[in-house]
């Protein structure tokens, strides 16, 4: 059973950092794109950060770029997402999702971690 469970998220003022974690089980991990997304309270979930399996290629949304770093440690099947120099904007649910190296759709999902900043 493919499990990723999310953590690191939490309160904190503007322009302050948190590190999310990622930590999957029951999948060859490393053959995985990842992603962060996030939901916002009365906004569509938004892709964040993907990175592809090898870290080879990485993307952010753009208002993002500059302020969050993604990385992957594929030998202890963890993925992060370092949030600098937060915003009241990035005030979200981020869930972590993964999705085999060809196909198209996240096929797994994580729980979701609370991350409020608050200006």
């Amino acid at each position: 059973q493919v499990q990723l469970v999310e953590s690191g998220g939490g309160s904190v003022q503007a322009g302050g950092s948190l590190r999310l974690v990622c930590k999957a089980s029951g999948l060859t991990f490393a053959n995985y794109r990842m992603g962060w997304l996030r939901q916002a309270p009365g906004k569509e979930r938004e892709s964040v950060a993907t990175i592809d399996d090898l870290s080879r290629q990485i993307d952010y949304a753009d208002s993002v770029k500059g302020r969050f770093t993604v990385s992957r440690d594929n030998a202890r099947k963890i993925l992060y997402l370092q949030m600098d120099n937060l915003k009241s904007e990035d005030t979200a649910v981020y869930y972590c999702a993964a999705r085999y190296r060809y196909v198209d759709r996240y096929e797994h999902w994580g729980q979701g971690t609370q991350v409020t900043v608050s200006s």
